[in-house]
């Protein structure tokens, strides 16, 4: 387990801090893209928790202690009541025109007898109902009756797509060049309040389509005052520290102290325990004070797990089922599989919380508010609203001494289908075994608490322990923050033809399915633990060509846009980035697994390929690489590096094969490469960015194959200059991926590390890193693209690549005496 204090001590950045360890956002329920819960903030009890799009997905922790409440997990969010209501919470129609009106028309008293009357939303997708907008500009008009709302906090309830401005009653209270993924609450102005009439208000809007995407809809809300009577103190935390498979966090509640745990047992070596979809929160409760107090226990976890949007109806149940007394929440439309894209939460399949039944919980279902209330009051509460629904579980741990009293919650979920694979929809791996049910998951996960527990122990433990051999405490806390989130981006299934599919959300960077070039800065971590996962990477790539469905010479870069893998979607391929992946990725493989058998099974296919990279890779021409946000680049020095790699990767693969002819002739051929390539890229004290391209630089972050899988194509002079240059050239938050901008990929700095030749300055590299990631103001799940000079988020966030971490990790299980 990560100590964060003796870190800051190591790295020299101060001692006087907590002794807690710092993250971006905390982990605390993840095993798919769908099922990823963190918090947010350094205290738990600081904020809602949140799904990793940012969208509060609220768990809520409660302690009693001597008749007193204390919060430990969650924090209540802002309720807000509807005063003109939005489409999502009721069919309204407003007065619209596209053609630009004259005189005072955001005015209430304005003549808009000449406008059109349409159903809202407007926008570019048929599936959000309403009116289609197609225009550049749009204004509307819509008129309400406001009553007395003289005492009352107004807000703005609005989502759009783009650049807007909207008034009420002719006072702007509103303004944005941009746009917005979901509804925002936007503080109304006193001075707009002012004039409020009783009836009669006009909310006018004008909103224009710059590009992309088209959507409107806007209401006003007031904030409704908290509930009374619940006298909830907030608990102190005392700290937190993240393994491999857990967080925890410890508080003083009274005169006890309260270990919370949170474990996801991502456990690579075992398939069916790494796709059960059960994770657990253990409470642990001791008095501080060597006497007895009467202590009870709360967890509650709101019904917006299985929506994509708050006002989605849902329905929610409870009952028993061998050992555990269960609660369930669902949407009732149940549209599975029926959504795609970036920005989406499940909406489909059922949510349960469950707890032992010889505990005796009191369970109950209500909304937020009134269940915090009851908890802290004694009571249970319920309610007719079918939203945002709490499922509550009360346990009364009786008198709690100085001897740790536990109490086990379990979070799961059952997404009933999981992918659309080539237009067949696939079920989670745990259902390969028909007979499983998500009611046998989670009495399994509870009987087996125990043994599995210890295995997550022995696993965090002996993770925590290769990571600091490999590069020092700072990278293991690196590797430890990286390694939930890695697995979590991805789902476990089978395919029609029986193949083991592992495939990746792009999260937050376009929402693409399977993308190889997600699936090859996150090779080291499954390569590491189990290379099996790493072909369920790659399976779905090689059937896509091998099938006939994919003709081009080159591999594909992705399957379609997550959940749905019916073929690449992406606009433009990245011919060498993914052939090289793609071929580099299969001799890792082959490293790992001390065969090339795999490779076998492809080999037409890594041929062609390989034959593609022959001609055309060693001097690219105008492409995008895996750096796509950087823009097309030719001659590119790094994508070079990859082709070479993968060249030399299929020679040692027709080596292993017993093809001697074709080893030497790629061998040779990636030997060539190299030398020329030295030639072509020097420039004086480093090597350029682009073949012949002076005084410009970047991270030769695809070279590291070449050391992890001992190619031994360039001198050790090389990577001394390379090196030299990077450490000359860190700002205080890494080092840059290039000479074009300032800001950085994470997760190619690691990589670029393992190019060092001594512990000193690999661990020089990676403290800016540690740097960001403890320090950053962007309070989301690991972000591998930042800004180096401020630590601020660029773009991207709970991504998969971040699996890129253990590359010296797994430089030092391939070459244990490497660096020494």
């Amino acid at each position: 387990m990560v100590k964060a204090l003796a870190l800051l001590t190591l790295l020299g950045l101060g001692s006087s801090v907590a002794a807690q360890q710092k993250a971006p956002a905390y982990p605390l329920i993840t095993h798919d893209p769908y099922f990823s819960i963190w918090s947010a903030t350094d205290e738990l009890n600081g904020s809602a928790t949140r799904h990793w799009t940012g969208t509060t997905q609220a768990l809520t922790g409660l302690v009693k202690v001597d008749g007193v409440t204390y919060r430990i997990l969650g924090k209540d969010e802002p309720s807000y009541q509807s005063l003109v209501p939005t489409s999502d919470e009721r069919p309204y129609s407003v007065k619209y025109t596209e053609q630009a009106p004259t005189g005072d028309w955001m005015q209430a008293a304005y003549d808009d007898k000449g406008w059109k009357t349409a159903a809202a939303p407007f926008g570019d997708e048929p599936a959000k109902g309403g009116t289609p907008w197609k225009s550049h500009d749009l204004w509307t008009r819509r008129t309400f009756d406001a009553g007395n709302v003289a005492n009352a906090d107004l807000f703005l309830k609005i989502s759009h797509d783009d650049n807007i401005t909207v008034y009420l009653n002719g006072e702007q209270i509103y303004n944005l060049k941009g746009w917005l993924n979901k509804y925002v609450y936007i503080p109304i102005p006193e001075a707009a309040k002012q004039k409020l009439k009783a009836k009669g208000n006009v909310l006018a809007i004008h909103i224009e389509n710059t590009a992309g995407g088209a959507f409107l809809d806007a209401g006003i809300a007031r904030l409704m005052p908290p509930p009374a009577g619940q006298n909830i103190e907030k608990a102190v935390q005392t700290s937190v520290n993240i393994n491999a498979t857990q967080t925890i966090y410890t508080f003083t509640c009274g005169k006890t102290d309260v270990t919370l745990t949170f474990t996801s047992p991502l456990l690579m070596d075992d398939l069916q325990l790494l796709s059960c979809p059960v994770s657990y929160i253990a409470y642990q409760v001791a008095a501080n004070d060597n006497a007895a107090h009467p202590v009870q226990v709360y967890f509650g976890a709101s019904s917006d797990i299985c929506v994509n949007v708050p006002s989605q109806p849902v329905t929610a149940s409870k009952y028993t089922n061998g050992g555990l007394s269960i609660l369930k929440a669902g949407t009732k439309e149940q549209p599975i599989l029926k959504k795609q894209g970036d920005d989406l939460r499940i909406d489909w399949g059922y949510m349960y919380v469950a707890a032992p039944s010889a505990a005796r919980p009191q369970q109950y279902i209500s909304t937020a508010a009134d269940a915090a209330a009851a908890f802290a009051n004694g009571s249970t509460a319920s309610t007719t609203s079918d939203k945002s629904l709490l499922l509550s579980t009360a346990v009364d741990l009786g008198a709690v001494t100085s001897t740790p009293k536990e109490q086990l919650f379990l979070l799961g979920y059952d997404d009933l289908y999981a992918l659309q694979y080539f237009h067949t929809n696939l079920k989670a791996w745990w259902k390969n075994d028909a007979t499983q049910t998500i009611d046998k998951q989670l009495n399994a996960a509870y009987s087996d608490y125990a043994t599995i527990l210890a295995k997550c122990k022995q696993f965090n433990e002996q993770l925590h322990n290769d990571a600091v051999k490999a590069g020092g405490e700072a990278y293991a806390a690196l590797c430890e923050l990286a390694y939930r989130q890695s697995i979590a981006a991805h789902k476990l299934a089978k395919s029609p033809q029986g193949d083991i599919l592992f495939l990746s959300k792009e999260n937050f960077s376009n929402g693409c399915i399977n993308t190889v070039d997600v699936t090859y800065p996150s090779a080291p971590l499954f390569l590491l633990y189990n290379p099996d996962l790493l072909k369920g990477m790659m399976n779905g790539i090689f059937y896509f060509s091998e099938s006939g469905k994919y003709t081009k010479p080159y591999a594909a870069h992705d399957l379609g846009t997550y959940p749905i893998a019916n073929g690449q979607v992406y606009g433009e391929g990245m011919p060498v980035e993914e052939s090289g992946n793609m071929l580099v990725l299969a001799g890792a493989i082959a490293r790992a697994e001390g065969n090339a058998n795999y490779a076998k099974k492809h080999w037409a296919t890594l041929t062609t390929w390989a034959e593609y990279l022959m001609k055309e890779g060693f001097d690219p021409a105008n492409q995008l690489c895996t750096d796509d946000f950087a823009g097309h680049l030719a001659r590119n020095t790094n994508l070079s590096l990859k082709a070479i790699a993968g060249i030399r990767s299929y020679a040692m693969l027709a080596r292993m094969l017993g093809d001697a002819a074709t080893a030497d002739k790629y061998e040779s051929a990636a030997h060539d490469m190299a030398a020329h390539w030295i030639q072509l890229a020097d420039d004086g004290d480093h090597f350029s960015l682009a073949f012949e391209s002076k005084n410009t630089w970047s991270q030769k972050y695809n070279m590291v194959w070449d050391k992890v899988l001992n190619f031994h194509l360039f001198p050790a002079s090389v990577y001394k200059k390379e090196t030299a240059f990077y450490l000359a050239h860190q700002q205080p938050y890494g080092l840059p991926l290039d000479s074009r901008k300032t800001y950085t990929k994470s997760d190619w700095i690691l990589w670029t590390a393992v190019l060092t030749d001594n512990a000193d300055d690999f661990r020089a590299l990676v403290a800016p890193v540690y740097k960001y990631a403890t320090e950053t103001t962007t309070r989301v799940p690991l972000c591998d693209w930042h800004e180096t000079t401020n630590g601020k988020m660029v773009g991207f966030q709970a991504r998969s690549v971040v699996g890129g971490y253990f590359m010296k990790m797994l430089q030092a299980k391939f070459n244990p005496d490497a660096d020494k």
